[in-house]
């Protein structure tokens, strides 16, 4: 995974995939930027999308383009999803992962109601 220049990271870490908007992950966090590139003040965007029947990636599309549009320097952005890498959770950032909270295999959990007491906030925890 590439490194996204830092202003392109700032510009869309306001960006949510619609999915994941409730709890305030970003499309950075989740990792759908595959990377940010400019030359001549164009900018190219490629994406990654969590699924490729993801009913919002028009409004996201429109959303990154827009926003790496309002840089300074940017004259146009051509914003693309590309197919050839699939997203996975290792895309995911550390912030992203502890909010999604994502579960070992069953197999790996021999007493799940142990795990499960042992990885709740106190304000989780049942009373």
């Amino acid at each position: 995974m590439s490194e996204l220049p830092t202003w392109a990271r700032n510009a869309l870490a306001g960006i949510y995939d619609p999915c994941c908007r409730e709890k305030g992950i970003s499309v950075v966090d989740m990792g759908l930027v595959r990377s940010v590139q400019v030359e001549d003040g164009v900018a190219k965007v490629e994406l990654l999308l969590t699924s490729g029947w993801c009913p919002f990636a028009a409004t996201v599309l429109t959303q990154v383009k827009d926003q790496i549009l309002g840089q300074p320097g940017i004259s146009d952005a051509d914003v693309s999803i590309v197919w050839d890498e699939a997203w996975t959770t290792d895309r995911l950032s550390p912030r992203a992962r502890k909010i999604l909270r994502f579960l070992p295999p069953p197999a790996a959990v021999p007493d799940r109601d142990s795990y499960i007491r042992a990885h709740l906030s106190r304000k989780e925890q049942p009373s």
